[in-house]
C-alpha cells in the first residue's frame, strides 16, 4: 500500500503544482524554461504513474475488503465511466458545449470516473485509488474554475459539431476500455 500511496502523492502532486504552488512553479519555469519545466513535469508525473501501477498491483495481492458493493453498481459504474470518457474527450475537442461550460471537462471526467469506480468496488486498495483522484479532481476543478473566475477566462462557445465528435470519440474511447483494453491492463471485465 506504501508504494500506492507514494505513486498517488507523486503524481497528483505533480498535477496540483499550479494549484498550491503556482509561485514555485512560475519560479521553475523561469529557471529551467518551458521545456526544461515540461521535461521535469513529465518524469515526475510518469515516476509517480509507475509507482501507483506497481503499488497498485503489489496491494491487490493482499486484499483488504471494506464493503460489498451491490451488483446494480457495477453497472451503474459503466454508465459513469461511459460519461467521463466523453468529458475527457470533450477536453480535447475545440468548440464544444461541454468545454464551454464546465470549462475543466477532463477534471470533471475524472470526478465521474473516481467516484463510479468508489460505488462498484470495496477493497481498500479501491477507495485508496479512487479517493485520492476523486478528492484530487474535485479541489483542482475548484480551484481551476475560481481561477478561470479571476482571470475573466471566456471559453469559446460550443458548436453541434464540437459536441458530436466529443460524444463519438468518448464513446468509442469506452467502448474500446470496457469491452477489451480493461481486461488486458487490469485484468478486471467491467461487465463479469
Amino acid at each position: 500500500m506504501a508504494l500506492l500511496i507514494l505513486g498517488l502523492v507523486l503524481f497528483l502532486g505533480v498535477h496540483t503544482t499550479r494549484v498550491l504552488a503556482g509561485g514555485w512553479r512560475a519560479r521553475m519555469i523561469e529557471r529551467l524554461g518551458l521545456n526544461g519545466w515540461k521535461a521535469l513535469y513529465s518524469l515526475a508525473s510518469l515516476l509517480g504513474f509507475v509507482l501507483i501501477v506497481w503499488g497498485f498491483a503489489v496491494a491487490r495481492e493482499r486484499p483488504v475488503p471494506l464493503y460489498a458493493p451491490p451488483l446494480a453498481l457495477r453497472h451503474l459504474n459503466a454508465l459513469f465511466t461511459l460519461i467521463a470518457f466523453v468529458l475527457v474527450a470533450a477536453a480535447y475537442v475545440p468548440r464544444n458545449h461541454l468545454k464551454a461550460k464546465l470549462g475543466h471537462p477532463m477534471l470533471a471526467g475524472v470526478k465521474t470516473w473516481a467516484f463510479g469506480h468508489l460505488l462498484a468496488t470495496g477493497m481498500l486498495r479501491d477507495v485508496v485509488l479512487f479517493g485520492a483522484f476523486l478528492l484530487w479532481a474535485i479541489l483542482d476543478f475548484a480551484a481551476s474554475r475560481r481561477r478561470d473566475r479571476r482571470e475573466q477566462v471566456q471559453y469559446p462557445p460550443g458548436t453541434l459539431i464540437g459536441d458530436l465528435l466529443s460524444v463519438v470519440i468518448g464513446v468509442v474511447a469506452w467502448a474500446a476500455f470496457a469491452f477489451w483494453l480493461h481486461v488486458w491492463l487490469i485484468g478486471v471485465s467491467p461487465f463479469a
